[in-house]
C-alpha cells in the first residue's frame, strides 16, 4: 500500500525532470571571456616597425579566423551546447568545468515565472489560513505546551533521520539517533519530553533529499510547490523517498491522522512567525525566501560530508516533511 501511495510524488518528480529536459537558450549561464590587457607603452615604442605587406597579411589572416568556426574564438554570446543544456536542466546549474569544481554564481532559476506565481499562490494561503492559525496557537497554547508538542513531531521523525543517516554511510550518527529516539520515548513519555539532550545525544534530521545530496547530486534547479513551498527537483524525489518511513502516515483512522499532520502544521508555521516582519519588509520577498532556503539546504548537504567530529550543529529548518501535509490515504 505504501508504494501506492508513493506514485503520485514520483510522477510529480518525473513531470518535473520532463519539463527540465530543454530549458530556454536564454535563460542558461554563458561563458565571460575576459580580455587581455593591453600591452604597455613601452614594449610598444621599442617594437620593431611591421612592414605594410605584413600588416595587409595580418589583417587578412585575422578576418578569415574570425569568419571560419573552426578558429573563431570563443566569445560570451556562444550559445550553450545540448549536452550543457541537459546538465543544466538535471542539475540546475552549467556544467563543472574541466577540473571538476562546480562553478559559483546566483541560484539558477530558469522556472523563476512559474515559480513566483506559486509562491504568490502559498502566501494567500498563509495569510488567510497558516498564520492566523499560528498566532492563534501561540496566544492560546502555554509555551511548555507547546514545546511538548515541538519535541513529539521531532521524534516521531527519527525513523526517517535514522534510515538516511545509514544510506549516508553514518552508523555511529545512526545509534546516537537511535538511542535519542528510545530514550525520548521511553523516559520522554512518547516524546513529548527530551531527556535525551539533557544527556547530551544530539538532535539530527535527515531526509531523503539529504541523503541524494550526499550521494552526488549536489546542484538541483529550484521550484517551489503548492503548499510544500521551497524545494529542488532533488528534494521532490526526495519526498516520494520519506513517504513509506513516515510513522503519521500509516495511521488508518483518517481522523486521527489528519488531525496530527494539521497539528504538525500549525506548529512548524508557530515557529516562523518571528521572521514574519523580515519576510514582510523585504523588497523581493520571493529571492529572499529562495536564497535563504538554498544557503540553508545547501549547507546541509555539506554538513552531512563532513566527519563527525567536523561537522557543525544541524540547522533545525528543515523542509516540510511529507508526513505533515494532510493527503488522502489512498491505500484503503
Amino acid at each position: 500500500m505504501n508504494v501506492i501511495r508513493t506514485l503520485p510524488l514520483l510522477v510529480l518528480a518525473l513531470a518535473l525532470s520532463a519539463c527540465a529536459g530543454k530549458p530556454a537558450r536564454d535563460s542558461a549561464p554563458v561563458s565571460v571571456e575576459v580580455a587581455p590587457a593591453a600591452a604597455p607603452a613601452a614594449d610598444v615604442a621599442n617594437t620593431d616597425a611591421v612592414p605594410a605587406e605584413a600588416g595587409a597579411d595580418t589583417a587578412t589572416e585575422a578576418t578569415q579566423a574570425s569568419t571560419d568556426p573552426a578558429t573563431a574564438p570563443v566569445t560570451g554570446g556562444t550559445p550553450p551546447t545540448n549536452a550543457e543544456d541537459d546538465f543544466a536542466a538535471l542539475y540546475g546549474g552549467p556544467a563543472p568545468t574541466a577540473d571538476g569544481t562546480e562553478p559559483t554564481g546566483a541560484p539558477y532559476d530558469p522556472w523563476e515565472p512559474f515559480n513566483r506565481k506559486v509562491h504568490s499562490f502559498n502566501n494567500v494561503v498563509d495569510r488567510a489560513v497558516a498564520r492566523p492559525l499560528a498566532v492563534a496557537y501561540t496566544n492560546v497554547v502555554p509555551r511548555f505546551a507547546r514545546t511538548g508538542v515541538s519535541n513529539f513531531f521531532s521524534n516521531l521523525r527519527a525513523p526517517v533521520t535514522i534510515t538516511n543517516q545509514l544510506l549516508q554511510g553514518r552508523p555511529d550518527d545512526a545509534w546516537d539517533s537511535l538511542g535519542r529516539f528510545l530514550m525520548n520515548s521511553t523516559l520522554g513519555i512518547g516524546g513529548l519530553f527530551d531527556p535525551a539532550s539533557k544527556a547530551m545525544v544530539p538532535r539530527r534530521k535527515e531526509d531523503f533529499g539529504q541523503t541524494l545530496g550526499t550521494w552526488g547530486w549536489r546542484r538541483s534547479r529550484y521550484v517551489e510547490l503548492p503548499f510544500f513551498g521551497p524545494r529542488t527537483v532533488r528534494d521532490v524525489f526526495g519526498l516520494a523517498g520519506d513517504m513509506p518511513l513516515s510513522p503519521i502516515r500509516t495511521i488508518e483512522e483518517d481522523k486521527i491522522r489528519i488531525g496530527l499532520q494539521g497539528l504538525q502544521l500549525v506548529d512548524m508555521r508557530s515557529q516562523l512567525l518571528a521572521v514574519d516582519d523580515m519576510r514582510d519588509n523585504a523588497v523581493d520577498e520571493y529571492s529572499l525566501v529562495r536564497d535563504a532556503w538554498l544557503q540553508r539546504r545547501n549547507y546541509q548537504i555539506e554538513n552531512d560530508l563532513r566527519g563527525k567530529h567536523a561537522r557543525g550543529k544541524d540547522d533545525p529548518d528543515a523542509p516540510i516533511p511529507v508526513d505533515a501535509m494532510p493527503m488522502p490515504n489512498w491505500g484503503n
